[in-house]
């Protein structure tokens, strides 16, 4: 999954700090890969989560500590992620 995201003006570094203390409960998910957030040189942000298949995804977003994150990372922007989902073939 990948979400372009828009920030609130100053909450990039809590949004941070919020992201990389969810990873931690996130990455104890089966079937979790990775969760990165990226900012690009143009000032856009992204945030890409990888998973082992869309089931383990879904799981995971399902889950009652996802719903706790999610809000408050929410919190920090500015409107809605705009979200896009990959699937990669196996080689």
């Amino acid at each position: 999954m990948i979400a372009d995201v828009q920030l609130k003006d100053g909450a990039e570094d809590d949004f941070k700090n919020w992201f990389s203390e969810s990873n931690k409960v996130l990455a104890n998910f089966p079937g979790f890969i990775s969760r990165k957030f990226l900012k690009s040189t143009d000032g856009s942000y992204r945030i890409v989560v990888e998973h082992e298949s869309k089931e383990t995804f879904i799981k995971m977003h399902n889950s009652p500590e996802h719903e706790k994150l999610h809000p408050q990372g929410h919190s920090y922007m500015s409107e809605p992620p705009q979200r896009k989902t990959y699937t990669v073939a196996a080689e």
